[in-house]
């Protein structure tokens, strides 16, 4: 039945075309009823089975996927990224999008010739300037050679080359060094974690399950016996352990430090390159206009998609602070706390011995004319205020409570004359704060300095005998770049000692980890490897070929790169063997890009895994492409960076993460820069105020830190997906980040790495 239009009917619909508000009560009622039907789709009764065997959450994620592409994504694609692989115009034929769809276009011949003419040339002019908008939008999106701008094929070419071979050299010293996540034992299905972690908090979805926590024991450890092919290892005169096997064949290598060098200047050149600068300044610029017109048309979709996700929530999925000091992993309130606890308690307690006198914790503080009373937020004054902006001395004086190195090393060192009691009870305090959260995870460093070879022993005993294990906390060992100090007070005669101290305990207790059980047992939970000290003190080159470390007897401190360099290749000779005889391998994670010179961050491309901090990758577009490209994880820390080096509204943090870089939030320091027991959170909490995050973005922040921590993967398949190792695939009923936002990513880097590939076959 035909409705027929009327003089005030014709009338009404000209003041709806011609009414913006009338016109945008016509779309919101459009989209009212799309979100209706796409809800009703979810919960349609008769495609879901009457007894599910599944859980409820995997059921939503699994109708979620079904459902989001076959009714929101058809209506979406013409404004969605496309592969880079699709063709053009097989979207060219595709309907303009129409905001005008409920206006009358069905008027009959009583309305009039004139007010049908008039209908008909407005509804043409309308779907003309619809049709215009969406090839611009497609061409945008489509076209890859939007970065071409005035460069030649040739020029093209020769980018394109130089970009690949910058990435290529990266990829062979991650294999070199076997820092590939796959290459790692510990991420075999088969690799046992002792102690175990917590049982699934529901068995069968519907009971709870019983929590029983299994406490370490020593005795319960599987220790393997010595090498079954006779393996020994030397340290050569290139300052490298060489491992060979019993008829003497070497079964490591590594790259010469002349090699280094060589692909070192080789990315240095290319990233100071000026057309390649140019060219890769364009493609952040194109990343950002990509996000702000993805946001823009997708924004309601990943809100919808979120809230059908059944318990996750930015509280309730897996967070990891990939960049956290143990020794400052606590905040003031909650050291000053156990002071005065300790002081009252154990006053009488021997704890530190000065001038050959062995001093009681009540001696220790009458000689600083203080009591429990006295002590305040104020008077351990540990937090970095505005006196450490740019004077990372202070910084480093601000880890001592009250100014008094003495309370430092009674309270927060491993190795002093009560064996690190104090420091382990207030780590346990810390661990167990964790744990109630559930959710949140932490990597702390642990420092290995490189002035004696019996410190690893030292450390390996106070994590095993003060049983510091927890399931939410993994380790890394921080290797201080102070070699300089170790010269001027004669523990190391050269830099090779000091390389010594470092790696042989490691090379021994791979050989027999009987010799170094408590080592052993230790290192099962080490990730991997930093690199710490003040990035902003001015390297001068004093050497135009860089000596080997035996011959380096300088007291000048040797430049970053040389650091990174040698910590790299013993890892390739080291994780070699390791894996060999099956046992972990580990990777380097140094602090790059935090102040100082730039081209810390090229020795970081091709030795480090991940970094920690990167705030200096703004000044070079194309080392930051470069890091874009190949998704290496960034641990930054906004609130550290704000009292140190850049003020928070500078953070380059929120550019990176729009652009698509890896990048997580960490803490660094919550003794000098947090005030709360969850300091992880209040990161996030700052973000989100300051840069506007939804909660999709913070669980996509949340789901980075879990990819680019060294946990297990066997855990890591819990906590983001069951795939994610082998396919990168994450699941959104594990890490609540809609499927559109994942697509997104990996269509652009996809599209990306596109581009240069078209650039180099170009002729």
């Amino acid at each position: 039945m035909t409705r027929e239009s009327t003089p005030e009917s014709s009338h009404s619909s000209d003041e709806a075309r011609n009414d913006p508000y009338v016109a945008e009560d016509a779309v919101a009622k459009d989209n009212q009823e799309a979100g209706r039907a796409f809800v009703d789709a979810m919960f349609d009764s008769k495609k879901v089975a009457a007894a599910p065997t599944e859980p409820r959450s995997i059921l939503m994620s699994q109708k979620l996927s079904r459902v989001h592409s076959n009714a929101v994504l058809p209506q979406m694609s013409p404004r969605t990224p496309m592969s880079s692989a699709m063709d053009a115009s097989h979207h060219s034929n595709m309907p303009p999008l129409s905001l005008d769809n409920d206006v009358s276009a069905d008027t009959t011949a009583a309305a009039g010739a004139a007010a049908a003419a008039a209908a008909a040339a407005a509804q043409q002019d309308e779907d003309v300037a619809g049709e215009r908008l969406e090839r611009e939008i497609r061409k945008m999106m489509m076209q890859t050679d939007l970065a071409a701008g005035e460069e030649s094929d040739d020029e093209q070419q020769r980018i394109g080359r130089a970009l690949v071979r910058c990435m290529e050299l990266r990829d062979k010293y991650m294999g070199l060094s076997r820092q590939r996540e796959t290459d790692n034992p510990r991420n075999s299905k088969d690799w046992k974690v002792y102690p175990p972690a917590p049982a699934p908090a529901w068995r069968n979805y519907k009971e709870p399950e019983p929590s029983v926590a299994v406490e370490f024991d020593l005795a319960q450890c599987a220790i393997p016996g010595a090498d079954p092919d006779g393996c020994t290892f030397e340290l050569g005169e290139d300052g490298i352990y060489a491992v060979r096997d019993g008829s003497g064949e070497a079964v490591s290598q590594a790259p010469s430090i002349k090699e280094f060098y060589t692909d070192l200047e080789f990315v240095q050149d290319t990233v100071a390159d000026g057309p390649v600068k140019t060219w890769a300044f364009r493609r952040l610029r194109y990343l950002d206009a990509r996000w702000q017109l993805y946001v823009l048309l997708n924004e309601r979709e990943e809100t919808l998609q979120s809230k059908m996700v059944p318990h996750r929530d930015l509280y309730n999925v897996r967070k990891v602070d990939g960049h956290v000091h143990l020794a400052s992993a606590m905040n003031q309130k909650h050291l000053l706390r156990f002071i005065k606890y300790k002081l009252k308690t154990e006053p009488e307690r021997q704890v530190v011995v000065r001038d050959g006198k062995t001093l009681t914790l009540r001696q220790v503080f009458e000689s600083l004319n203080l009591t429990a009373y006295d002590l305040s937020i104020d008077t351990l004054d540990m937090h970095a205020h505005k006196g450490a902006y740019h004077r990372f001395d202070k910084f480093n004086l601000k880890y001592n409570p009250i100014g008094e190195s003495r309370l430092r090393e009674i309270f927060m060192k491993t190795d002093n004359y009560i064996q690190g009691e104090f420091f382990a009870q207030l780590t346990k305090e810390v661990v167990s704060d964790l744990e109630q959260s559930k959710y949140q995870m932490a990597e702390y460093r642990v420092s290995i300095y490189g002035g004696s070879r019996s410190e690893w022993d030292k450390l390996a005993a106070w994590v095993v005998d003060n049983k510091v294990f927890s399931s939410n906390v993994r380790w890394l060992v921080q290797l201080p770049r102070l070699y300089g100090v170790f010269k001027a007070n004669g523990a190391v005669q050269n830099f090779e000692q000091m390389l010594a101290n470092i790696f042989e305990p490691l090379f021994e207790v791979t050989r027999d980890p009987r010799s170094h059980p408590k080592l052993h047992v230790f290192l099962q939970r080490v990730v991997g490897f930093d690199s710490v000290d003040d990035e902003s003190r001015p390297e001068r080159r004093l050497h135009r070929k860089f000596p080997p470390p035996r011959e380096w007897s300088d007291s000048k401190n040797p430049p970053y790169s040389y650091y990174c360099y040698f910590t790299m290749a013993n890892l390739c000779t080291l994780n070699q063997w390791r894996i060999r005889r099956g046992l972990c391998s580990f990777v380097f994670r140094p602090h790059a890009g935090e102040a100082g010179d730039p081209d810390h961050l090229a020795a970081a491309f091709l030795t480090a895994q991940a970094i920690n901090h990167g705030i200096l990758l703004r000044k070079i577009p194309a080392l930051e492409y470069l890091y874009y490209l190949q998704q290496i994880g960034l641990a930054m820390s906004p609130l550290s960076n704000n009292a140190l080096f850049l003020v928070y509204e500078r953070n380059p943090f929120n550019t990176y993460f729009q652009r698509g870089l890896n990048v997580a939030l960490s803490t660094d320091d919550p003794l000098q820069f947090h005030f709360t027991k969850e300091p992880l959170m209040e990161e996030y909490s700052i973000a989100a105020q300051i840069w506007k995050y939804t909660s999709v973005d913070m669980c996509e922040l949340a789901m980075n830190s879990v990819v680019q921590s060294g946990f297990e993967s066997e855990i890591k398949r819990h906590w983001v997906g069951r795939d994610y190792l082998e396919t990168g695939q994450t699941e959104v009923h594990k890490t609540n980040v809609p499927l559109c936002r994942l697509r997104y990513r990996a269509t652009t880097l996809e599209q990306e790495h596109a581009l240069i590939s078209t650039m180099i076959k170009k002729n």
